[in-house]
């Protein structure tokens, strides 16, 4: 949600020229949009489901980010107005994405 966010105000993106980190990281109002879209449910969905029902969240935004990784590698970087151009998009997506997999299937502890 945050990345949302500082997408919008020209603090990231929407484009490289507005970006802080320039060409190298940036993100376009598609993707500030999913960003944002994703922080609120991810946000309600903490508050009001049942820790099953939040693994499993994070299990299908996991696959989300490794498939969305994978697709500017071997596809392109237009993915539904999503432009994925820069390499940080593609790293940033596989690594969070690995994460939110291991967190989903790996067996470190009890959830409430």
């Amino acid at each position: 949600m945050v990345v949302g966010v500082l997408g919008f105000l020209g603090i990231i993106g929407p484009t490289s020229a507005q970006s802080i980190f320039g060409a190298n990281w940036w993100f376009d109002n598609g993707e500030n949009w999913a960003h944002l879209l994703l922080g609120v449910v991810g946000l309600i969905a903490a508050f009001v489901l049942p820790a099953m029902a939040q693994k499993g969240l994070v299990l299908i935004l996991g696959v989300f980010g490794v498939l969305v990784g994978v697709y500017s590698l071997a596809i392109g970087p237009e993915f539904f107005g999503a432009n994925l151009e820069n390499p940080a998009d593609t790293v940033l997506h596989l690594a969070v994405g690995a994460w939110a997999l291991w967190a989903s299937l790996g067996k470190h502890g009890s959830m409430m």
